[in-house]
């Protein structure tokens, strides 16, 4: 008889471990259940700012395509050759990879609050859209030819087309022209 009393204590003593444990496993679940569902939103709001300076970007692109076109078909362009941006700062060394004002080493927000300070040879400085006006694109033309090239080649150029959204928002376009014959 003491003997059965003593093994009714230990079960006892093992069903408090296991309640312990599935309240620990149910309370770490609601816990990632709970961030999972916070994060989420921030997320898909993130993706949709995103979209929106990317649509932005796109449409400096659609816009500069129409002025570009313009002008070399009215003969006001012979080629892209004085219409490159060079500077950053006040400094050369925008079309330079090996400089630090190398325009693939800035932000765009760099880039866009230079262009705000000194719009030189800029297609468009942070032309609203029509359709959204908390939308902005800003779009200039970028030398491809390494700086002292022997021979350059002004009938090809880089487009870039940085498209801001709501909150700052940016995404950038980088496109290669090249001039039809």
């Amino acid at each position: 008889m003491n003997k059965r009393v003593h093994d009714n204590r230990r079960e006892r003593g093992s069903g408090l471990i296991v309640v312990i444990m599935v309240v620990a496993f149910m309370l770490a679940v609601g816990m990632l259940l709970l961030t999972v569902t916070g994060t989420s939103p921030k997320a898909s709001e993130s993706m949709r700012l995103q979209g929106m300076a990317f649509d932005a970007a796109e449409a400096g692109f659609n816009q500069a395509w129409i002025v570009l076109n313009d002008a070399f078909l009215n003969k006001i362009f012979t080629s892209f050759n004085g219409q490159y941006r060079t500077n950053f700062g006040g400094a050369s060394g925008l079309d330079d990879p090996q400089s630090p004002n190398y325009f693939r080493s800035l932000t765009d927000e760099q880039i866009i609050a230079d262009i705000a300070a000194d719009p030189t040879n800029v297609l468009f400085n942070s032309e609203p859209l029509a359709t959204d006006p908390r939308c902005t694109y800003t779009v200039f033309l970028i030398n491809d030819e390494a700086p002292g090239t022997i021979a350059p080649d002004d009938r090809d150029c880089i487009l870039v087309c940085i498209g801001r959204g709501p909150r700052n928002t940016t995404k950038r376009l980088e496109i290669v022209l090249e001039m039809g014959s």
